[in-house]
């Protein structure tokens, strides 16, 4: 109920329309039981009085009854249907806005294809549900409710016989619905795999294709297809028994009905005409009721689905806005990490880091793979938080700041190029979605994109496809330093720039993060040594702790970890 009750909550805008609605699920349900009212004595009148003039009326009575019905019923559909999707497109919305405000942290623990299908495949089978469940409940509820108020004013003793088996549908149908809710939840993570699936095999199908693992691939799609298979299945198997169950539930009532009904009019408490009429307003009132059960298996589905994005919606985010944050425009530059320690779950990352880059230094973190150099300047950007010590910017705690004024001082190049299927333009300008085609050009040239962007069919409005996949790895990277050049931030954090990098991609890359470390404090992340030779300091990481630091010729002087590196680099 809890779930539910949170789904109308999101309807409550759209209240008029569901006003609307109302009225016409009112006079669909006054329609049908005015038929069923009338049909008694309209045959009384037609047999036993034999005025056959009321006959040529009929079938035009028969016409604007089913028009006024069916236009109400148009109604209905069209306003509850409306706001139920514009509920749902609101529980969408709400749900990718909370999604991207959670940590990397998140969604480092989670798969991409699963977060993807909670926002599109789980929020569209609540759009199936919401919809069905919100037009079910006003058109066939209300309708439901108008003949059984006929079944009672025309004859109480026999509505009450055939009131009887309504609680009875009740207990099968809570057993039903709680089946398929959970066959449904477990299908819908199954179709998470799926998604999972889909996203690494078609972002990968390069190293699919070159390790012919095309075969394995599909393999692992059709395990998983088969896993949602199986649940579905279950789904199915209880949505069919519901109502063929609920169909002989009802044949009870109706036969009880009309064995009472017979015994009635032979004893002379009942007329024939009125047996019609309940009859009809009966069999006109089971089958709202049958949508309604039909109804309530679709809720469970939707329900099923509302849990799984619900529970999304309600994660925490691990990152934080301080409650009184400190005011900060743009800073010097000045970075320092006091004592830090970061812990990610059951390992230990970095333990009791203390580095200081003051205003427009350049500082090379180095050493083995898996010593904490991505980590460390991860911390630099808060995407996570330190479990001990503090990371300072102009002498201010980072906690202290908004994120979104921290992120302002600090442009990022990272080693995997992301871009965006857009033109070359707007990638350049996402940091910056207010700068002008002048600013533009000025960070591409400086980044030394401008060349090869005015050789393309369109120039700067040429679109790149997914990731950029119409451009060299060298354009990419450019592509990504004139945006951060455009930025134009005091601190800058190069992770692997040039690792992906030939020779001569890999020297105009160089020339072009030249132009973008000047007057910036810059901490760079690299494996190739000479890259960072000139560097005002370099950091040399190991095991999560900091082992060597100073110049390159300071380092090479000592027979350290920098001194092994160095020389298993440039032995020849």
């Amino acid at each position: 109920m809890n779930t539910f009750k949170r789904l109308l909550q999101f309807s409550r805008p759209y209240w008029l329309r569901i006003v609307i609605a109302a009225v016409g699920s009112s006079i669909v349900g006054g329609m049908d039981a005015l038929f069923a009212y009338l049909s008694g004595p309209i045959v009384k009148k037609l047999f036993a009085t034999k005025d056959w003039s009321l006959l040529q009326l009929l079938p035009l009575a028969i016409i604007a009854i089913f028009l006024v019905r069916g236009l109400a019923r148009y109604v209905n559909d069209y306003f509850i249907r409306t706001s139920g999707q514009l509920a749902i497109q609101d529980i969408r919305n709400e749900l990718y806005r909370k999604n991207m405000g959670l940590g990397l942290g998140y969604f480092s623990r989670n798969q991409t294809g699963a977060l993807m299908s909670r926002v599109l495949n789980d929020v569209s089978l609540m759009q199936e549900g919401v919809a069905n469940v919100i037009t079910g409940l006003f058109r066939d509820g209300l309708g439901a409710v108008f003949l059984l108020g006929t079944i009672f004013y025309l004859n109480w003793k026999l509505a009450l016989i055939a009131f009887l088996v309504l609680p009875a549908t009740v207990y099968p149908a809570q057993k039903i619905g709680r089946r398929i809710k959970n066959a449904v939840r477990q299908s819908q993570e199954k179709v998470g795999d799926l998604a999972s699936i889909l996203q690494e095999s078609y972002a990968g199908i390069k190293v699919v294709k070159a390790f012919s693992m095309e075969g394995r691939e599909i393999e692992k799609f059709c395990e998983a297809n088969r896993g949602f298979y199986h649940f579905l299945r279950k789904s199915i198997k209880y949505e069919g028994m519901a109502v063929p169950l609920m169909e002989l539930l009802t044949s009870l009532g109706i036969a009880a009905v009309v064995w009472a009904s017979i015994a009635m009019i032979r004893n002379g408490t009942m007329t024939p005409e009125a047996f019609l009429s309940f009859i009809a307003a009966m069999i006109f009132l089971y089958n709202p009721i049958k949508k309604l059960n039909s109804t309530f298996n679709t809720l469970q589905r939707a329900l099923a689905a509302a849990d799984r994005v619900f529970e999304s919606m309600d994660m925490e985010p691990e990152i934080v806005d301080p409650p009184s944050p400190l005011p900060l425009t743009r800073a010097e530059g000045r970075v320092e990490l006091v004592k830090v320690s970061f812990r990610y779950e059951d390992e230990n990352v970095l333990t009791d880091v203390s580095l200081r880059a003051d205003r427009g230094e350049i500082v090379a973190l180095v050493g083995p793979s898996g010593g904490g150099k991505s980590t460390l300047v991860s911390l630099i950007t808060r995407f996570y938080d330190v479990s001990q010590g503090a990371v300072l910017i102009d002498g201010i705690d980072i906690r202290s700041l908004r994120q979104r004024d921290l992120l302002k001082q600090i442009a990022l190049v990272d080693q995997e190029t992301i871009l965006f299927n857009d033109t070359i333009a707007n990638n350049i300008r996402y940091g910056r979605p207010d700068a002008g085609d002048a600013d533009v050009e000025a960070a591409a040239r400086a980044a030394f994109a401008h060349d090869f962007i005015v050789e393309m069919p369109e120039g700067y409005r040429t679109s790149i496809g997914d990731r950029g996949v119409r451009l060299s790895g060298g354009q990419r990277q450019r592509i990504c330093i004139a945006r951060a050049l455009l930025k134009n931030a005091p601190v800058l954090i190069l992770d692997e720039a040039t690792s992906a990098l030939d020779t001569e991609s890999e020297q105009m890359v160089q020339k072009a993060l030249n132009n973008l470390m000047k007057n910036r404090t810059t901490f760079v992340i690299a494996h190739r040594l000479s890259t960072i030779v000139n560097a005002d300091k370099i950091v040399v990481l190991e095991k999560g702790r900091i082992v060597e630091s100073g110049s390159h010729s300071e380092l090479l002087a000592r027979d350290g970890v920098y001194n092994k590196l160095y020389q298993m680099q440039f032995k020849d």
